[in-house]
């Protein structure tokens, strides 16, 4: 059967962890020699872009990168035609998307393996990168406890069920209105995760082995820009608040970020911070997600 990955949780855990190792895998069999893939982008991109033509590299495969305007997505050309059409010249088709609808169509006609390179519900592909680089730094992921402080937005979805599937358990702090959907949090528990929802940043950080936060204005939400800010006030990772985590924790953020909002530079630019390790591990994310999907289960 074809397999699609829109969000995290269409992996079980141990696929999840099986994509992992993949990622880590020091040389990765070339199962995309002599193959492309199709890149779209609706959306602007630094690290996904990169990161994603350069696994494709990586395995020996020929990225093409495709401008949302290119293809016009359900305007030109339906979803289903678009990917049906690429299926024929591409061995994965991975797409950065406004509407998380369009993956849906897409994986629906089941005529290539679609990957989610970021949509307005879910951000997979990051949520890989930050398990690596929380498992490379603490060498098993189970048993530790990540605090989420911020939006509840896709970031967060895709972490919080992430972190779930690995054993981690996390804690939740968010204003009210911008809290992650119940929904979410009842399907990582489902999951066997640990989520605990705090009322305040301090309580959710308290003892936390990772503080991770993302910027509180996203792509597309620039009209509320004043209305989040005052929201979030209290919610900014500084170094007093990273000193309530427990002893060496780390801090880590998705970028882009914005010094003094969502994070302070002492704290992203400091000795805690491994968010330049996760921009790094992006690639090797989908390195390992890619390699999967074309059927490898073990490092060659």
């Amino acid at each position: 059967m074809m397999r699609h990955l829109l969000d995290i949780d269409d992996l079980a855990p141990a696929e999840l962890a099986t994509v992992l190792d993949l990622a880590e895998c020091p040389a990765p069999r070339p199962v995309l020699a002599g193959r492309g893939a199709a890149l779209i982008f609706e959306k602007p991109s630094n690290r996904t872009r990169n990161a994603s033509e350069m696994a494709v590299v990586a395995l020996g495969g020929h990225p093409i990168a495709i401008r949302g305007e290119e293809i016009g997505l359900g305007v030109r050309e339906t979803p289903e035609d678009v990917v049906r059409v690429l299926g024929r010249y591409h061995a994965v088709v991975g797409a950065r998307v406004d509407d998380h609808r369009v993956l849906e169509a897409m994986a629906a006609t089941d005529a290539v393996p679609v990957v989610n390179l970021l949509s307005d519900l879910a951000h997979p592909s990051q949520a890989i990168a930050d398990l690596l680089t929380l498992r490379q730094r603490w060498g098993t992921l189970a048993g530790h406890s990540l605090a989420w402080v911020g939006d509840g937005n896709n970031v967060a979805r895709s972490l919080v069920l992430a972190a779930a599937m690995a054993g981690i358990e996390v804690r939740l702090a968010s204003p009210p209105g911008y809290r992650l959907d119940p929904v979410v949090v009842d399907a990582a528990r489902a999951l066997g995760g640990t989520v605990v929802e705090a009322d305040r940043p301090a309580d959710a950080v308290a003892g936390a082995d990772a503080v991770a936060t993302d910027v509180w204005v996203s792509m597309g939400q620039e009209d509320q820009s004043s209305a989040r800010i005052d929201a979030f006030a209290g919610y900014r990772v500084d170094a007093a608040m990273m000193r309530e985590a427990a002893a060496g924790a780390v801090f880590l953020h998705c970028l882009p970020a914005h010094r003094g909002l969502e994070v302070d530079g002492e704290v992203i630019d400091g000795p805690a911070s491994l968010v330049w390790e996760q921009a790094g591990n992006r690639m090797h994310a989908l390195r390992g997600l890619f390699s999967w999907l074309l059927g490898e289960r073990a490092c060659a």
